[in-house]
């Protein structure tokens, strides 16, 4: 026989049997699949968790921001400076937005001559916390305070232990009060 010869289906017995297949490998599409989906997952899931953690931070150092400025406007409103009247209700305005601020300015002779002839006393915070978020992004802030004050002889010494609601809100980069209610 020679190389060239011509090669006829009918003639060959062996061109009946089929030609072997090649096997799909699906084993490894499918663990690249199921690879991407719980990486995609994974990511998703970090990232919401992400998410989450960054709001509670904010929350978290708003509440801290808040807090700080209460107690700093507490310690100053509950010391009042006869001395220095003026001085004091300019400072406590400036501090005040909202209704406070209007309460303030109407009632501001009132406190000036109720300043004026009180006696000079200290204030102190004894304990401040977090009791609301508003919708508004005010925050109610319930304070405990003491008042320390001396008679004007100096030997008697009167404290006084009270408690606020404090609203506070926060305007641009600053905190104001905006509601000041004492607790009975």
């Amino acid at each position: 026989m020679s190389p060239r010869r011509k090669v006829d289906g009918a003639s060959e017995p062996d061109s009946a049997v089929p030609q072997p297949r090649h096997r799909r490998a699906w084993g490894l599409p499918l663990a690249v699949t199921i690879a991407t989906a719980v990486a995609a997952a994974a990511i998703t899931l970090c990232t919401l968790v992400l998410i989450a953690h960054e709001k509670q931070s904010r929350a978290t150092i708003n509440d801290i921001a808040a807090l700080d400025y209460v107690r700093s406007f507490m310690t100053e409103f509950t010391s009042p400076d006869p001395f220095h009247a003026n001085d004091y209700a300019d400072r406590i305005l400036a501090q005040a937005t909202g209704q406070f601020a209007e309460q303030y300015r109407q009632n501001l002779n009132a406190v000036l001559v109720g300043v004026a002839q009180s006696e000079p006393t200290t204030g102190s915070v004894l304990e401040a916390g977090v009791s609301r978020h508003n919708d508004d992004g005010s925050i109610d802030v319930l304070v405990v305070t003491k008042f320390t004050a001396k008679s004007p002889d100096g030997k008697l010494v009167m404290q006084r232990a009270t408690r606020w609601v404090v609203t506070a809100k926060q305007e641009g980069d600053r905190w104001k009060i905006s509601s000041l209610i004492p607790m009975i």
